[in-house]
């Protein structure tokens, strides 16, 4: 199995996670919207830590979450992962994150890791198409929604680099979706400024899938495993104890 390169000092922004919570995060009334693209086949490799595995083919998913209720007030947030194994589960290494308030920017970043910083988000969810536009480093356009079940689509797991209790960890989160409408759509990217979004070398060339899904809720469980970045997970995982 294959293991990334990446040097872990420069990988990514990296985050601090002071102390683990015991409560779960709710998220109320969310439109989740994500496209995922394939992305070149040499940065499967070199932008993930040694204690991930590269997929084939690599892909980069873009989510954003337009949330009316939470504990950090409404907000909006997208953030950018690039697909990738822990041990043999998939799960997508968090690139870089956006949301659109200091206040909930900080508390993602200081609950769950996720490498957030504010700006503008822009997610409008049309009846048969659905644009996003965050800052000046990414346009996306999603046309032709057509229905789904809401069994059909499934997230995978989130690991985001972050200082933490136990150390310099790979923090997994699990993100537990509640759809009543789900819809797929034919994505396009207008505009894509790989830098902002973590690495110049990414360049999300063939979109793969969209999807447009309301949901009651996104809960967001308290972190209960991380990884050791430099190793495998099969040998780096550490169980989270709280206080």
């Amino acid at each position: 199995m294959l293991n990334g390169t990446a040097s872990i000092n420069e990988s990514l922004r990296i985050p601090t996670i002071t102390h683990w919570t015991a409560e779960p995060v709710v998220l109320e009334d969310v439109t989740c919207f994500q496209l995922v693209a394939e992305v070149r086949r040499s940065t499967r490799i070199e932008l993930l830590p040694p204690g991930l595995h590269p997929t084939d083919p690599s892909t980069l998913s873009i989510q954003a979450w337009d949330v009316a209720t939470s504990p950090w007030g409404s907000f909006a947030f997208a953030f950018a992962r690039l697909s990738c194994r822990s041990g043999l589960r998939a799960r997508g290494l968090t690139m870089a994150a956006v949301a659109t308030t200091q206040a909930a920017a900080e508390g993602l970043a200081a609950t769950y890791g996720f490498p957030c910083q504010t700006g503008r988000i822009r997610l409008a969810s049309h009846y048969d198409a659905v644009d996003l536009d965050v800052d000046d480093s990414l346009r996306i356009r999603a046309v032709d929604a057509r229905p789904l079940g809401v069994e059909d689509v499934q997230y995978t797991g989130t690991m985001n680099l972050a200082q933490t209790p136990n150390g310099l960890r790979l923090v997994q989160v699990e993100a537990d979706h509640s759809p009543t409408q789900v819809k797929r759509l034919r994505g396009r990217i207008d505009h894509f400024t790989a830098p902002s979004w973590g690495d110049a070398r990414l360049d999300p060339y063939e979109i793969v899938a969209a999807t447009v899904a309301a949901e009651t809720s996104i809960l967001l469980p308290p972190v209960r495993f991380v990884c050791r970045p430099d190793v495998s997970a099969f040998q780096g995982t550490e169980k989270v104890v709280v206080g």
